[in-house]
């Protein structure tokens, strides 16, 4: 029995490595668009439009017999206003306010909002008294803990770049930024990631009724689109931001919508509907490890103590969440298997 589940759990959590492994591409690709130059609030408008263009031929093959209720689209609009949208913006003003490092840093608090966020919505149970939920709050704090090492240490470099290529070193702590922009660049960010945090419950409400994973996401991403381009033209009112500049511009974003928004979403919510909203968060601190990876092989960054101190914390508490989750799912089939072995005895 304890095998069957752990094979059932297998599927979701190699999916989950994969999604957040390709999320860190996206996020490498805008970092190096963005210090092109390259409005972000334009290119949030176009890889939602794309993701949209992409996803709706598949969902109307394979899903046009199913239904939308107004209720389902009142909550993928508002999926996509507080999941989509706003946390894609503001995550990225947060990050001209503050670093590139820092900001990926925060999303390591996702799960732990989500988690938190869970509990009284009766999404997620904690029964502090089993070995289970023990292991779930001690989790969450190992990951928080690990997010503040990240944050505030940094530590002597590990391995030294071949090449010096960076020419504006981006540091943990607000050496070198006045602290008042960084304490807005954090609430900024903060907020942001709250807000992604209620993506997770907000989809987790919505499998339950509509289980359509493609239509989810080619409806959610035709509704961030529009808000994004209302969002943009009337914050922006340059019509030179909408203009694109070069193929490297062209294919980030293209590759952005596709798998950034398309495909990662649909496997996320794929994983929401299978495993639980607080399953699915718990694997956003691989996007920052996989980025710092990727940011010393392509972009030959330093890699310091606090960084590897911290990912590995994050891990930790990770694994001692997911740990106890699938402990409290295997004690739940153990009591509805002998639940349904009384009942056939009667």
């Amino acid at each position: 029995m304890m095998l069957t589940h752990c094979h059932e759990l297998f599927k979701p959590v190699s999916i989950m490595i994969l999604v957040n492994l390709a999320l860190a591409f996206v996020n490498l690709l805008m970092k190096k668009v963005l210090n092109e130059g390259t409005d972000y609030m334009s290119i949030i408008t176009y890889r939602q439009a794309i993701s949209f263009i992409f996803m709706a031929p598949i969902a109307f093959i394979y899903e046009r017999k199913h239904k939308v209720e107004v209720r389902i689209i009142f909550l993928l609009f508002l999926s996509a206003l507080l999941g989509v949208t706003v946390p894609q913006n503001l995550f990225l003003l947060g990050l001209e306010y503050t670093s590139a490092t820092f900001s990926c840093a925060f999303l390591n608090m996702v799960p732990v909002f989500t988690f938190i966020m869970a509990v009284p919505f009766g999404i997620e149970k904690v029964n502090v008294q089993s070995k289970g939920g023990k292991a779930k709050v001690m989790g969450t704090f190992v990951c928080i803990g690990g997010a503040l090492l990240l944050v505030l240490y940094k530590g002597m470099p590990l391995i030294k770049p071949q090449s010096q290529y960076i020419a504006d070193k981006v540091t943990s702590v607000p050496s070198t930024a006045k602290l008042e922009t960084w304490i807005i660049g954090s609430i900024i960010l903060t907020v942001s990631c709250l807000l992604w945090s209620s993506w997770f419950i907000i989809q987790a409400k919505i499998s339950k009724k509509y289980p359509c994973q493609y239509s989810c996401t080619a409806i959610l991403s035709l509704f961030a689109a529009i808000q994004s381009a209302i969002l943009t033209l009337i914050i922006k009112r340059n019509n030179a931001s909408w203009i694109l500049k070069g193929k490297l511009e062209i294919i980030s974003i293209i590759y952005a919508g596709l798998v950034g928004s398309g495909l990662c979403y649909v496997a996320m919510s794929w994983c929401v509907k299978q495993s639980g909203p607080v399953f699915t968060a718990a694997f956003t601190p691989l996007i920052q490890i996989f980025v710092a990876i990727l940011d010393f092989s392509v972009l030959k960054e330093e890699i310091y103590l606090g960084s590897v101190a911290g990912s590995a914390l994050v891990i930790a508490g990770m694994y001692i969440l997911l740990w106890g989750k699938s402990k409290e799912q295997g004690q739940d089939v153990q009591k509805d298997t002998q639940t349904n072995q009384d009942v056939e005895r009667q």
